[in-house]
């Protein structure tokens, strides 16, 4: 009977309070002790505001049953495909709703129904999936910053390659905990892509430049990330992405090695050849050894760059460097590669020598680098007025000529034309009758 009346009532009440009037029989049928009929009544009658004109009742509603569990599943789910503002509502938090619902509400709705998805409390890896596949970018910010959201490393894998070149996507992944070497290695290089559009765009250098310059900066990171991954197998599996996606370079090999990091050529061997990672470490400590030339010849390196690379595992047992993370390179173990290129180049070394040369050169700035960040600011201000030489105090301005710095001439002294005024020798006289007639002739 009181479903009836409200039914009866609703249909010429404002919207404001039917709005009122929705969410508390939806609190009545999720709290009070109604009849099974009286409950089947409210029910129907909810289902029915599913249709009001007005989007006041039925955000009243959504805010009424969005963290119920007890909420009936076909008016939330009717909620959930209400426009955006009023399906978030219920998207976000409704425990009703399961993961295939949610699928679907991902599939058809906008970046606003996704978000709200991609931010729910507690997010299946099946829900971050599919977000992460036909997400809008912001739905998939929303997804990265989410510390309940299960999300799988192809799903971020896919994120990357629809929207790498979002810088905030970026920094969203990067704040993942635990991410893994590949994806940082796929977060670098669309940085380093967008960079490289954008420099290339603007036309401040040349395409081949600016592709140098990228694959650098990426080697350089990929050693980094190689020297300071947490996993037990991080090289290995960076080593494997790397050469899928054909970033696995001798370039990047021997910068590894001349940054004191042989763990990432020992992976790069392995994977390339097949072996066990013990029984190469083991060739690669022998490494004058034939075995080890074996190895490096299976691995399919070039056969010119083998000089470089024995070189290089000779500088790293040879250079004792401390506690180095293998992640800079050292301007030694450089020097000690270029002695041992130039004394074997017969001419086919050249372009390893211009390459090893840039390394020094690196290695270089990066040492300036950290010697200008280790000075205090203090010591550097007091080194800089130390050597700045004592400026002379400047000298006083001459004063304007004015009314109040002339003496006025004794009545003894007064010339015999009155209009002129007597003044120091050092000062013009003026002649103010003659420049008033000036003016007025003007």
């Amino acid at each position: 009977m009181i479903v009836r009346r409200f039914l009866q009532w609703a249909r010429t009440a404002p919207a404001s309070q039917r709005a009122d009037a929705a969410n508390a029989l939806a609190r009545a049928y999720l709290v009070s002790d109604l009849s099974e009929d009286e409950r089947e009544a409210a029910r129907l009658a909810l289902t029915g505001l599913l249709d009001d004109p007005s989007p006041l009742v039925r955000r009243a509603m959504a805010e009424a049953f969005a963290a119920a569990p007890e909420a009936p599943h076909e008016i939330v789910l009717g909620l959930a495909d209400d426009q955006s503002d009023i399906a978030a509502i219920v998207l976000c938090r409704s425990p009703v709703l399961s993961d295939s619902d949610l699928i679907d509400c991902a599939a058809i709705g906008d970046a606003t129904a996704q978000s709200a998805i991609a931010l729910r409390p507690r997010l299946s890896a099946n829900v971050a999936a599919a977000i992460a596949e036909v997400g809008a970018r912001e739905a998939l910010v929303a997804l990265a910053v989410n510390p309940g959201a299960d999300l799988p490393e192809f799903s971020m894998r896919r994120m990357i390659e629809r929207f790498g070149g979002d810088g905030e996507l970026r920094e969203a992944l990067l704040s993942q905990p635990d991410l893994p070497a590949s994806l940082r290695a796929d977060l670098v290089a669309a940085t380093a892509e967008s960079l490289s559009a954008f420099v290339k765009e603007r036309a401040w250098i040349s395409a081949e430049r600016a592709s140098r310059v990228r694959r650098e900066a990426c080697e350089q990171a990929h050693v980094i990330i190689a020297a300071t991954s947490d996993e037990e197998s991080g090289a290995s599996k960076l080593v494997a992405h790397l050469r899928v996606c054909g970033q696995l370079t001798a370039s990047l090999l021997l910068r590894a090695l001349l940054s004191g990091n042989s763990g990432l050529l020992e992976a790069a061997l392995a994977e390339l050849a097949g072996l066990p990672l013990a029984r190469v470490s083991g060739l690669v400590r022998d490494w004058r050894s034939a075995g080890f030339a074996a190895l490096y010849h299976r691995a399919g390196l070039p056969e010119v760059l083998l000089p470089a690379f024995r070189a290089a595992i000779e500088a790293l047992a040879a250079v004792d460097m401390g506690e180095e993370s293998g992640a800079a390179l050292s301007r030694q173990r450089i020097e000690r590669v270029l002695t041992a290129c130039k004394a074997a180049n017969g001419g086919e070394l050249d372009k390893l020598l211009a390459v090893l040369r840039r390394f020094d050169a690196e290695a270089a700035r990066e040492a300036a680098r950290g010697f200008s960040a280790a000075v205090p600011q203090e010591d550097a201000d007091v080194l800089m007025l130390a050597e700045t030489p004592m400026l002379p105090m400047p000298e006083e301005p001459p004063l304007l000529l004015a009314d109040c710095d002339v003496e006025e001439p004794s009545a003894s002294e007064a010339p015999a034309n009155r209009n002129v005024r007597r003044i120091e020798p050092n000062f013009f006289a003026v002649d103010l009758d003659a420049l008033e007639k000036e003016l007025a002739a003007a």
